[in-house]
């Protein structure tokens, strides 16, 4: 078992940059590849990076590609997103996630934080 708490998630303005932490207890999240999801109302959640287990390996969705970076400290048990150049589309629930490989696809991961709200104005 997993248990992952999200951080770092507030309003800003469009341009502004945010670190969003995902904190990582219970076995040992170097076990695990991670991601950073997020969510609006009533569209799916999407994958937006994802980060493997050692973190030689990444990847990020086209529309934050450039902008947003993805780390990890397994020591800390912290994941990170840095999102720089935020954008008002940028607008979501953001969640972390942990699975037992780099993917893409949600539904191979198996651990879920609760999610933290990033609101970004124009």
């Amino acid at each position: 078992q997993v248990q992952l708490v999200e951080s770092g998630g507030g309003l800003v303005q469009a341009g502004d940059s945010l670190r969003l932490s995902c904190a990582a207890s219970g076995r040992a999240v170097s076990g695990y590849a991670m991601g950073w999801f997020r969510q609006t109302p009533g569209k799916e959640r999407e994958i937006i990076a994802a980060i493997s287990r050692s973190g030689s390996n990444s990847y990020y969705a086209d529309s934050v590609k450039g902008r947003f970076a993805i780390s990890r400290d397994n020591v800390k048990r912290m994941v990170y997103l840095q999102m720089n150049s935020l954008k008002p589309e940028d607008t979501a629930v953001y969640y972390c996630a942990a699975g037992p490989v780099l993917t893409l696809r949600r539904e191979q991961y198996d651990y879920w934080g609760q999610g933290t709200q990033v609101t970004v104005s124009s």
